[in-house]
């Protein structure tokens, strides 16, 4: 199953700032043509503003324009992030599935 209740926001310090939690979970990021990268986190927000950072020059090569997240409970959050890297075959996580910065 994709991302539940799916809604892509415009990969922003603004919108992160705006939408994404300070919330244990998962996180995709994605352009117009692929599925970048999808992690787990302790706190999304802070994940996706450091991938907005240029924190992972892997990620940042592949110019992601949008991201989404979902809640889940920490002890969750791992086979939930293996479960989407599994469906949505993110480019960045073909080689190495764990190395989502965790914060």
């Amino acid at each position: 199953m994709p991302f539940v209740n799916y809604v892509a926001s415009t990969f922003s310090q603004l919108l992160i700032e705006r939408f994404a939690p300070p919330s244990a979970g998962v996180y995709g990021l994605s352009n117009a043509r692929e599925w970048i990268f999808v992690g787990e986190t302790d706190n999304i927000k802070a994940a996706l503003l450091a991938h907005l950072q240029a924190a992972d020059r892997a990620v940042a090569d592949r110019s992601p324009t949008g991201f989404t997240f979902e809640v889940c409970a920490p002890h969750a959050r791992f086979a939930r992030q293996d479960r989407l890297i599994q469906e949505l075959a993110p480019v960045c996580n073909r080689s190495a599935p764990q190395t989502a910065p965790r914060h």
